[in-house]
């Protein structure tokens, strides 16, 4: 098998990243959620002075967003990660493609616990996917810990 390396699979992530934050923003948008809604217009009226209704309006915003986003990153990976196409489309753009260790597709659930362990990754200050520059089969630790490979298409 020809493994995909750290540069490709981070450039695919940066374009599913971009879909992503597109696909989120219509989503927030189409159920009335903006950033303009939350923060009361006194603040820029009176300097410094905050209302305490803008501040939780504020944390109200935060929370509903990631909230949305972590759901869609969720589906957005898993689904396309078990499709037929066994990648998101930043994969295919790059020519990627994730299966198991028999280089077959994986299951939404496979999909779905990889997709929970790159959040180990990330709380490891990204060593996690720095791993992939590294080892002999291009592994970050989600890929270890889901038994997955990413490989050229």
């Amino acid at each position: 098998m020809n493994y995909a390396g750290f540069w490709r699979r981070l450039g695919a992530g940066l374009i599913d990243n971009v879909i992503l934050h597109i696909m989120t923003g219509v989503v927030l948008s189409f159920f009335g959620i903006s950033l303009i809604d939350t923060v009361d217009t006194n603040i820029f009226v009176s300097g410094n002075t905050v209302s305490i209704n803008g501040v939780e309006g504020m944390g109200n915003f935060l929370q509903t967003t990631l909230s949305v986003e972590v759901v869609f990153l969720w589906l957005y990976y898993a689904f396309f990660q078990s499709s037929k196409y066994q990648a998101t489309p930043g994969m295919m753009v790059l020519s990627m493609r994730i299966v198991n260790y028999a280089g077959e597709s994986i299951s939404f659930w496979r999909a779905s616990g990889r997709f929970l362990a790159t959040y180990l990754s990330w709380m490891i200050a990204g060593i996690g996917f720095l791993m992939i520059a590294f080892t002999p089969r291009k592994q970050g630790l989600h890929d270890y810990i889901a038994k997955t490979l990413v490989i050229k298409s």
